[in-house]
This record gives structure tokens, C-alpha cells and sequence, in this order.
């Protein structure tokens, strides 16, 4: 665990060593704020979280690529992954730290953005219910983007690859509900099953349903158990 979270604490340094990231936190607040005062803040005032929920989760589709696309391919592009590879740290180790740091990073976007809400509530209550578990699927959703994202970067050396890779399985994940649509029948039952933008709705409506949690649970483990066994053969090649 120890050598776990020193990974962890390089990994955020780096972040904040990174301008990448710092435009990535502005381009977020800038829509992000943008969108809430398009929303909110002119008539009607509807004191209502989900939209601007909505507004945020949508605007990680182009975040969350641009924040994991150097996590794993940085190391590679460098060839400091020798250096890792041939450490008595673990890939398991490796990989968990360095999603333990974008995890984090993804916290700090969710706790800065309690900053609508706060203003919200000076216009009138807002439900405490669907208000934190809206937030909550907003974590759970930002958390299971960010292991694709990570997995995009263990399977190529170039960072604009891996921002790419990450963009284009998030957006399977995004719409896969709507390819469900134009079928029809079970198979869109089946098919809305790995929405991830659709596992959101039963929590923003303020109903707490642990298959959604469990959902986003497994697929974060299968995308790190996915990049371990990508690192692992890029060891022993």
C-alpha cells in the first residue's frame, strides 16, 4: 500500500506540474459556469441541480480523455516504464496508484463544481436527496471514465493516441443506449445495461439503487484488471 500511494503522490504532482491539466480544469469550469449561468441564473430561476449535473457529466466526455491520455503512454513515449517494470513495485501497485491520482483529480472537479448548488440555495432549498446523489453518480460516472481512460494510455506510447482511444470507448459507453433505440426490442434492453450515461438516472432522480453503484464498481475493476494484463505483456515482451 505504501509504495501504492508514493505512486499516487508522483502521479498528482505531475499533474500539477502539467499544463495539460490546468487548461483541462479551466476549458471544465469555463462551460461548466457558462452553462449553469445560461440555466440558472437568468428567468425562470428552477432550483434544480440535474441539469447543471448533466451539463458537467457531458462536458467529461472531453475532460476526462484529456486528463488520463498521459498516465500509462507518458512512461512509455519516455521509456521510464523500464525503470518501472524492472522496480520491486508490482504493475498492480503501478496501476492502482496512478488511478488512485485521477481519481482524486476527478474529486477536486466534483468538489470544486458544489460551488452551483451553493448559489443555488441562496434562490431557495434545494432537495438534499437528489441533490447528493446526483452528486454521487457524477463521482461514480467520472470514476469509471477515468479507468477507460487509463486503460486508452497502457496500450500506446502517444498521448494524442491514447486522448483519441479514451474519446472514442467513452463515447461507445455514452451512446450505446441510442444504438439500443434503433433496434429495438431486448436488444435494447440489453444494450441500455452498459449505458453509462443512462445508470445516472435512477440516482439524480433521487433514488438510490445499488445495481446502478455496483454497475460502475465493475466496470472500473475491469478496465484496471484490462491495463494490468496490457502492462504485463508490454513486461515480458
Amino acid at each position: 500500500m505504501r509504495r501504492t500511494m508514493a505512486i499516487c503522490r508522483k502521479e498528482l504532482q505531475m499533474y500539477f506540474y502539467s499544463p495539460v491539466a490546468y487548461a483541462a480544469f479551466a476549458f471544465f469550469f469555463l462551460i461548466a459556469g457558462y452553462f449553469f449561468s445560461a440555466n440558472f441564473l437568468y428567468p425562470p430561476n428552477v432550483i434544480d441541480i440535474r441539469p447543471t449535473v448533466g451539463t458537467i457529466t457531458f462536458i467529461y466526455l472531453f475532460i476526462i480523455p484529456l486528463l488520463t491520455m498521459r498516465l500509462v503512454s507518458d512512461e512509455l513515449r519516455q521509456g521510464t516504464d523500464e525503470l518501472l517494470f524492472t522496480s520491486p513495485i508490482s504493475i498492480s501497485e503501478i496501476v492502482i496508484g496512478k488511478y488512485l491520482a485521477a481519481l482524486t483529480v476527478q474529486l477536486l472537479l466534483v468538489v470544486g463544481s458544489l460551488l452551483y448548488p451553493l448559489v443555488m440555495s441562496g434562490f431557495g432549498p434545494l432537495d438534499q436527496t437528489t441533490l447528493w446523489l446526483s452528486y454521487l453518480s457524477m463521482f461514480l460516472l467520472g470514476a469509471a471514465m477515468m479507468a477507460v481512460g487509463l486503460f486508452a494510455s497502457s496500450i500506446t506510447a502517444h498521448q494524442m493516441v491514447a486522448g483519441i482511444a479514451g474519446f472514442a470507448l467513452l463515447l461507445v459507453f455514452w451512446t450505446i443506449d441510442w444504438l439500443g433505440d434503433s433496434v429495438g426490442g431486448k436488444i435494447k434492453e440489453y444494450l441500455t445495461q452498459f449505458s453509462i450515461i443512462a445508470r445516472t438516472g435512477n440516482l439524480q432522480k433521487g433514488v438510490l439503487n445499488f445495481a446502478d453503484i455496483l454497475f460502475y464498481v465493475t466496470l472500473v475493476a475491469v478496465f484496471l484488471v484490462l491495463s494490468i494484463q496490457v502492462l504485463e505483456r508490454k513486461r515480458w515482451r
